[in-house]
């Protein structure tokens, strides 16, 4: 359920041809092959609103796993969905998407990855990044209730299962710097795994991007809370107070 006075998020209806959506368009399950999975949020995110999804069923059989990212493409503009993210939609530009690792999706820095973030303890209750706040209850993932949930949700909270194990909640968010460009961020499991694009145009309306590939069968959105700035915003009605180049995308101000 979505916090009051916010509206569902949920798939766009555009998306790739071996993908279906459930009536609520909150969870996608790619029906056969490997690929043609393409799926973007219904509208474009917020400055530091995170997208999220947790995997819901695996696929035996395949090598590969999800891909998420954010594209500046308004998917109604697309005339076909590409087959796949990589590297047909970041072929078209103004697209970042990565296949969902710990340790290689971070900015590259001369050649080299760059260092991976001080992770915050785990049992903080909100995840920070660069001045964004959010709730870190909805980002872990969980296991079904039963004799030994307990156990596997500590492996959850801990984010010591491997990232795209099944119940596993990725998300993903972008977070406005002072030069009017952005970073993006991909999340699992409420760690941040750093910076995995820089220089993202803020002031255009990004999508996120879900790509139900391989073994990943399909993904559910989990609506979470708001986020908030450090300054205090928590809610859209602010976004163009914390940063005025939002104020065409989401009006009124």
């Amino acid at each position: 359920m979505a916090a009051p006075g916010h509206t569902p998020t949920r798939f766009h209806r555009v998306h790739g041809t071996n993908v279906l959506l459930d009536a609520s368009r909150t969870r996608a399950t790619r029906v056969e092959s490997f690929a043609n999975a393409l799926c973007f949020s219904h509208e474009p995110l917020a400055p530091g609103q995170i997208f999220l999804v947790e995997i819901e069923e695996k696929e035996l059989g395949w090598c590969g796993h999800l891909r998420v990212g954010l594209t500046a493409h308004d998917p109604q503009s697309l005339g076909t969905v590409p087959e796949y993210s990589l590297p047909d939609l970041v072929g078209l530009g103004d697209t970042w998407v990565f296949a969902i690792t710990r340790s290689h999706n971070r900015v590259s820095v001369d050649g080299q990855e760059a260092p991976a973030p001080t992770p915050a303890p785990l049992w903080e209750p909100e995840l920070r990044i660069e001045g964004v706040r959010i709730p870190r209850d909805k980002l872990v993932g969980r296991s079904r209730p039963g004799r030994y949930s307990h156990l596997l949700d500590e492996l959850y909270r801990s984010n010591v299962l491997p990232p795209t194990a099944l119940r596993s909640r990725i998300g993903v968010l972008y977070a406005p710097r002072p030069d009017g460009t952005a970073d993006m961020h991909i999340v699992i499991n409420g760690e941040d795994m750093g910076p995995s694009a820089r220089g993202l145009p803020a002031a255009r309306p990004l999508y996120a991007v879900i790509d139900v590939f391989a073994s990943t069968k399909s993904v559910r959105v989990i609506q979470s809370p708001p986020c908030r700035h450090s300054a205090g915003w928590s809610s859209r009605s602010t976004l163009c107070t914390a940063w005025p180049s939002m104020a065409w995308i989401y009006p009124p101000c």
